[in-house]
């Protein structure tokens, strides 16, 4: 327990945010993918000999990595300033360092896959660059032995939330910004952008061996996963920092940590609550705060960097059209407005609305009236012709993107 003259303070809360703030400009990437069996196609378990767990320990083995233990059990592994994790339903996560160019992160994603090849031959494992399981569904895909998911499991509700912790695949990307200003900016364009990445990349058309309806099934399962910690963060209109901090503390808590041990909250509190009473006789560290800030999950997410999480996993060169957009359109002030202007014409409630359609159509939703794939190719040109300016090639990692526009179709088409 703490003494109270050790209690957190507010301004501490902000810290991570203003810490955030960086010269440099760089992109992150998170890209999930689904282990099926090459023959059977149904999600590789995580225990067994040629389960997820053995093939990170031989991974770990063969290529220097250390494990990420929860208890006894791997439940990733870690080298310098890069991840490898499993997901609830044993999605295979890979968390990549940040980097200046699009084709470091590509180059870095070839060389584990150069590695990783041989173990998932030897375990008769595919990766599937997919938004949700194809084959197998949640009531067959158990919870890997991490004490936060069943925790998370128990707690999250809505009609898909255990669709979306168990069955889904995605790509997550991170922008820096340099100010509160820039990120508020970056932040607010992002939020305003989901809808249209979310259409461009939908690749969740099949669920348990059937057509769904919707092109992105993955999105419809955050869209019904616990309104009070997914989707939007705010009406991001006019926001701050503290606008964000105050989001987070009327969010219900989930869970802290104490000496090795998991107490359950449940959502009995608030963040807010938590600091003014405590519970139990625990009061809040800055560890809990952060714990608390990464059990949020919207759409776009602040942290010391821009969090963006709405877009399926998608493979055959698109899954680096997702940073080369983002890069292009974020990373200069011209593209920026440009982005803006054509935004900016559409309400908070328009996008949110929008969100839903996209789910089920993806390129060929209307807002207005009017199809939004032009919207859609305009934004991917905007980043085209960005990127060609800076003279590092980088523009190539549009056109798969384009060329699917050009067709005015979305992966899950193809």
């Amino acid at each position: 327990m703490l003494k109270t003259e050790e209690r957190l303070e507010y301004s501490q809360l902000l810290e991570e945010f203003i810490l955030g703030c960086k010269t440099e400009q760089k992109i992150g990437m998170e890209y999930e993918r689904i282990p099926v069996s090459t023959y059977g196609k149904n999600v590789v378990p995580y225990e067994g000999d040629f389960g997820m767990c053995e093939l990170l320990r031989e991974l770990a083995r063969k290529d220097n990595w250390d494990y990420i233990l929860d208890g006894t059990s791997i439940i990733g592994l870690k080298k310098l300033h890069e991840t490898i994790t499993l997901e609830p339903g044993c999605q295979f996560e890979l968390s990549l360092e940040p980097q200046k160019l699009v084709k470091d992160l590509k180059n870095r994603i070839e060389e584990l896959d150069y590695i990783l090849n041989p173990i998932l031959e030897e375990f008769d494992i595919k990766f599937l660059n997919v938004g949700v399981s194809p084959k197998t569904t949640y009531k067959n895909i158990k919870l890997i032995p991490k004490k936060r998911y069943h925790l998370m499991a128990n707690y999250l509700w809505g009609i898909l939330s255990d669709v979306m912790m168990r069955e889904t695949a995605g790509i997550q990307i991170g922008i820096d910004f340099h100010s509160e200003e820039d990120a508020m900016r970056k932040f607010r364009l992002a939020n305003l952008m989901i809808p249209f990445t979310t259409a461009m990349f939908a690749n969740s058309k099949i669920r348990g061996g059937v057509d769904t309806g919707y092109k992105s099934f993955r999105a419809l399962a955050w869209l019904n996963t616990d309104n009070e910690r997914c989707g939007f963060a705010t009406d991001f209109n006019n926001m701050g920092f503290k606008d964000y901090v105050k989001k987070l503390l009327d969010t219900p808590m989930i869970f802290i940590n104490r000496e090795n041990q998991t107490h359950s909250i449940n959502g009995k509190l608030t963040f807010k609550q938590y600091m003014e009473k405590g519970f139990e006789g625990y009061y809040p560290t800055i560890e809990d705060w952060k714990l608390h800030s990464n059990l949020y999950f919207p759409e776009v997410r602040l942290r010391n960097f821009i969090e963006i999480r709405n877009h399926d996993c998608v493979g055959n060169g698109l899954e680096y059209s997702i940073p080369a957009l983002y890069k292009g359109i974020m990373y200069s002030k011209s593209a920026l407005e440009e982005v803006e202007n054509i935004l900016n014409k559409f309400s908070t409630n328009e996008i949110k609305e929008l969100r839903y359609k996209v789910a089920r159509s993806a390129v060929s939703t209307k807002i207005n009236g009017k199809s939004i794939l032009p919207i859609c190719k305009e934004l991917a040109e905007i980043a085209y012709y960005t990127l060609k300016t800076e003279g590092e090639n980088e523009e190539q990692f549009l056109l798969p993107l384009m060329e699917q526009l050009k067709k005015g179709k979305c992966p899950a088409d193809m």
